[in-house]
């Protein structure tokens, strides 16, 4: 969702609200499902309630609020393991959003913001908002919270106190002993989920939520498949199109995960990626007419900032807060809002009163990132973000291995790289069923529209020309900006998008789209 944090990958040593009833947890004794054996489960109907009154509070005074728009909440029911899909449910929770007046309907968008982990129902109703209405005069938009996420029978395992743990960790130690500690937090972590839901698990891979978005289209009543993927959305959509390529009407795959990459490929494809964006913040902060909040320097700011936090981390004026800002803590902040530049005044403020000794900024910032609330609890989107990384790789490193990296990285990307190493070793432990991401070509699916943008430093521009070059289909749309994603932030991108969408029309391969 376009203006909305993701987790894309590792958070320091993970692999980086509506109000509703949450659902059960998946049975223990449920397998993950494999690709190579596909089931034929019954697809159940929608039970949709009203919840407009509800949804109208939430977004009041929020722009786009004003629109005639009319909310419907919805549960429906999945196998937990197609395998045997006679076996236990999963619920599935959803959230349609239907503007007044449609007119030539031609039937529901399903979206998808990230993550993994992230509400697909929250993106639902923020894309009501903000699409272009003539999308959303032909077009329900519809979030579905994939297993695991949000609403959807959420995976929680990790304790509030765990994250706070993890995420303040200084991923720039070199020490072995404080690398030792912080491989071990991971490993309870691990051990902790494993206790907890033991094989089922595995059951939250993108390969069953793909499964599962195929069933709830036809409880929809579409024919085909519609669907708006952003960041970790673009794997969803590009393995549903894999698994079910005929019945693919028309995705758009927006910020494109590199389908190619290894896990160590992507993660330092982020690292690079984050010190270009970093570059272009403090390019666009000494630029400023009224003068960077953090000087002419802003990356010698910023390494002084991580050097007194280590040693004296920085308290918060916030009310109630009891936490101070780590060097984990400001990066995970700067990282947070490197997303999108409209976030860039915010965070040189934020860096210049954490040196200054209010960390209150930057901690927002930070929690914005991690789904932190106020009160010090967290939504489930790390443990969702995990258990869905886990399942979709039997890629594994030993802390050896990440030790080895790290040493690498930390010289070569120096704000980001020790982060981007030791987010390697979050799965090692995992202790669940896998099912891997299938290779994704799509031969017979409809054209699909892949989009990249030149400075993304979440999912760099390679993904996204890596996607559109696999998919048999594919067509690559390039957006010459800066930020994570693309549509609808321009003219050019948003008339490309609702051509296709609408008429089925792709741009001409190699279209760039200007800044």
């Amino acid at each position: 969702m376009t203006g909305h944090r993701r987790l894309a990958a590792a958070a320091v040593l993970l692999a980086v609200t509506l109000s509703g009833c949450t659902s059960g947890e998946p049975d223990e004794t449920a397998a993950p499902s494999s690709p190579a054996a596909p089931a034929t489960p019954v697809a159940q109907p929608i039970e949709w309630t009203d919840c407009d009154a509800d949804i109208d509070q939430i977004i009041a005074g929020r722009p786009g609020a004003e629109r005639d728009l009319a909310f419907s909440c919805g549960t429906t029911t999945v196998p937990a393991s197609y395998d045997d899909p006679a076996g236990g449910p999963l619920d599935l929770f959803l959230v349609r959003a239907t503007l007044a007046g449609q007119t030539e309907r031609i039937g529901s968008l399903l979206v998808n913001p990230g993550g993994p982990g992230q509400s697909a129902t929250d993106a639902a109703v923020q894309s009501a908002l903000t699409l272009p209405e003539d999308v959303l005069r032909r077009f329900d938009v519809v979030g579905l919270d994939p297993r695991g996420a949000g609403l959807s029978t959420p995976v929680e395992c990790i304790s509030d106190e765990q994250k706070d743990q993890l995420f303040a960790v200084d991923p720039r130690t070199a020490d072995a002993a404080a690398l030792t500690t912080a491989f071990s937090q991971v490993d309870a972590v691990a051990a902790g989920c494993a206790e907890k839901y033991k094989d089922a698990l595995g059951a939250f891979a993108t390969v069953d939520s793909a499964r599962d978005m195929d069933l709830v289209r036809e409880s929809l009543g579409d024919e085909q498949l519609t669907f708006l993927g952003y960041s970790y959305g673009t794997t969803l959509g590009s393995t549903y199109a894999e698994l079910f390529p005929e019945r693919v009407r028309a995705l758009v795959l927006d910020g494109a995960v590199d389908p190619d990459a290894t896990g160590q490929e992507f993660a330092e494809q982020q690292a690079q990626g984050f010190e270009a964006a970093f570059d272009a913040f403090a390019a666009n902060c000494t630029g400023l007419l009224a003068g960077c909040p953090i000087g002419a320097d802003p990356r010698t700011f910023v390494t002084d900032l991580l050097t007194q936090a280590a040693t004296t981390p920085v308290p918060s004026s916030r009310a109630g807060e009891t936490r101070q800002a780590t060097p984990g803590l400001v990066l995970t902040g700067i990282r947070s809002a490197l997303y999108q530049p409209s976030a860039w005044p915010q965070l040189a403020q934020s860096l210049a009163a954490a040196r200054n000794g209010d960390a209150a900024g930057i901690l927002t910032l930070a929690d914005t990132y991690t789904g932190r609330n106020d009160d010090g609890t967290y939504t489930n989107v790390v443990d969702a973000n995990v258990a869905v990384t886990c399942a979709d790789t039997d890629e594994r490193f030993t802390a050896d291995q990440v030790r080895t990296v790290l040493a690498d990285w930390k010289t070569r990307y120096p704000l980001f790289g020790a982060d981007a190493a030791l987010g390697l070793y979050t799965c090692s432990p995992w202790q669940a069923p896998t099912t891997p991401l299938p290779d994704r070509d799509a031969t017979g699916s409809a054209p699909i529209l892949v989009i990249g943008t030149q400075g993304d430093p979440v999912t760099p521009l390679a993904g996204a020309q890596d996607m559109a070059a696999d998919l048999a289909s594919g067509t690559l749309l390039t957006w010459a900006g800066t930020g994570h994603t693309a549509y609808p932030k321009t003219d050019c991108v948003t008339a490309a998008v609702g051509a296709y969408l609408i008429d089925l029309a792709v741009p001409a391969e190699g279209t760039v789209c200007p800044a």
